[in-house]
């Protein structure tokens, strides 16, 4: 590349509008260059970190390296991709700094409440146990339920926790006090597979939440009063996986191998999706980590953490506000995992037909996981592997290999540059996305690990396993 040659160039968000008007640059020009041109064109109020590429390239020193000054024709505008990275950087975990004891069984979930205040875990010795994550210490173990605990999940303001068993009923608990909230939920004929609450921005009472059943159906709830509102049947065999929709439609996957698609308001199936060859196992939603989240903002540390003052209806609105930035003007994206290996990619608001079908794992995809930024997804199978793919092309990027026997649950750090995967190998390994390598391998659990979790403010990671040991884990 000769010195002082100079190029057309112009600057392409990633949906593909065109910022400003295309102008002249130097070959030599540095990705820090860039960085001070492009702020200056977009005015934002606050400076924001941007990569940038060339043709899915990223440019990390100069310009010059990633493009071939012969094939670049002089009057075509050469179009460089920006896109905004997080403001805040999450570190990685690098020791344990807590092994609790406490559940007699194996601890087959936890979760983080969506402010990061609290800690949750449910075991197959039938309790739910809350954890106090200042002082890495039991705080409640809550008994009702007569068999394993399967899952749990938290209310998008955090003020309840929802947790399903074998004997097919759900409890809702109060993270305070650990006592049960009003009545068991029963009805389901067999074990509770998934449990999704109604998004934060759609409902501030934050009181629906939808049950699904190895027994076909999906039941959705008021949890205030107690009472089923609607049941859900239609597929035939075991329903593995519920996503409750940013606008309002509840998406469902089976091991009748396919996705249907409800309105939760009235309960009609709008489309069913079909493609995949065997069970489908996971899903997951472009926008779950916004709507996991809610109102409390990982980027502001202020948020997580503290007493909080709004209303309902003000945090109600602030969730609202959050899940439209992150999703812009396109509609949600669904990734689907299944047992035929595959993974496929959806725009189920608008078409049953899949985007893309994403090929490469040996054996089956037992989670998926948008990035909380949208712009990737993370998938793990029992091949050892976790895969990287593109979150809007389903393109695939990356394979993290390490682990050296089947890959259970995955974690994204709040800032979307770190991964956290849990194995039968019981290890937890975190990866630098990007590096595209391990960044710390964290040993210590003396078998199986099924859960892990990544705190919503980035401070600590949860895992826990067949060891029945908690353990948490910080920088």
């Amino acid at each position: 590349m000769e010195e002082g040659q100079r190029i057309l160039a112009q600057f392409v968000s990633e949906t593909g509008e065109t910022t400003g008007t295309p102008f002249d640059l130097p070959v030599d020009v540095t990705a820090e260059k860039l960085q001070m041109i492009c702020n200056a064109l977009i005015k934002k109020e606050e400076t924001v970190p941007y990569s940038f590429f060339v043709d899915d390239t990223e440019i990390t020193q100069t310009l010059g390296d990633i493009i071939d000054a012969e094939s670049q024709e002089t009057e075509k505008v050469l179009q460089i991709v920006y896109q905004p990275q997080a403001v805040f950087r999450v570190r990685a975990v690098t020791r344990c700094t807590s092994s609790i004891e406490g559940h007699a069984e194996a601890v087959i979930s936890v979760a983080f409440s969506p402010d990061g205040r609290y800690l949750a875990s449910g075991s197959g010795d039938t309790t739910v146990r809350f954890w106090d994550v200042y002082t890495e210490t039991p705080h409640f173990t809550c008994k009702g339920h007569k068999h394993w605990v399967l899952f749990i999940a938290w209310s998008p303001d955090g003020r309840k926790l929802a947790s399903g068993c074998k004997s097919s009923q759900v409890l809702i608990w109060d993270p305070q006090t650990g006592k049960q909230i009003g009545h068991t939920l029963t009805g389901h004929k067999q074990w509770i597979t998934w449990l999704a609450w109604e998004p934060f921005h759609l409902n501030a009472e934050c009181r629906r939440l939808a049950s699904a059943s190895k027994d076909g159906t999906i039941r959705i709830w008021d949890v205030a009063v107690g009472k089923c509102e609607k049941i859900l049947s239609g597929h035939l065999q075991s329903v593995t996986c519920i996503k409750w929709g940013g606008t309002g439609l509840l998406y469902t996957a089976s091991q009748d191998r396919t996705i249907k698609v409800w309105r939760a308001a009235d309960g009609v199936l709008c489309r069913t999706l079909q493609g995949h060859g065997h069970w489908v196992n996971t899903m997951a939603l472009s926008t779950d980590y916004v709507m996991r989240t809610g109102a409390f903002d990982p980027t502001h540390a202020t948020v997580v953490h503290k007493d909080i003052k709004e209303s309902a209806e003000e945090l109600s609105k602030k969730a609202l506000e959050r899940y439209n930035s992150v999703k812009g003007s396109e509609p949600e994206r669904l990734v689907s995992g299944s047992d035929d290996f595959t993974l496929f990619l959806w725009q189920p608001e608008k078409e049953k037909k899949s985007t893309a079908r994403m090929t490469g794992h040996m054996q089956l995809i037992n989670e998926v996981m948008f990035s909380p930024d949208t712009r990737l997804i993370a998938s793990a199978s029992f091949d050892k592997s976790v895969k990287l793919w593109d979150g809007r092309t389903g393109k695939y990027i990356t394979s993290y290999r390490g682990h050296v026997n089947r890959v259970y649950q995955v974690a994204w750090s709040a800032d979307s540059r770190l991964l956290c995967s849990g194995s039968s190998d019981s290890t937890l390994k975190v990866w630098d996305v990007k590096l595209g390598k391990i960044a710390v391998d964290l040993p210590g659990h003396a078998d199986e690990v099924y859960a892990v979790d990544w705190s919503p403010d980035g401070q600590r990671v949860a895992s826990g396993g067949k060891d029945k040991v908690l353990k948490i884990w910080r920088k």
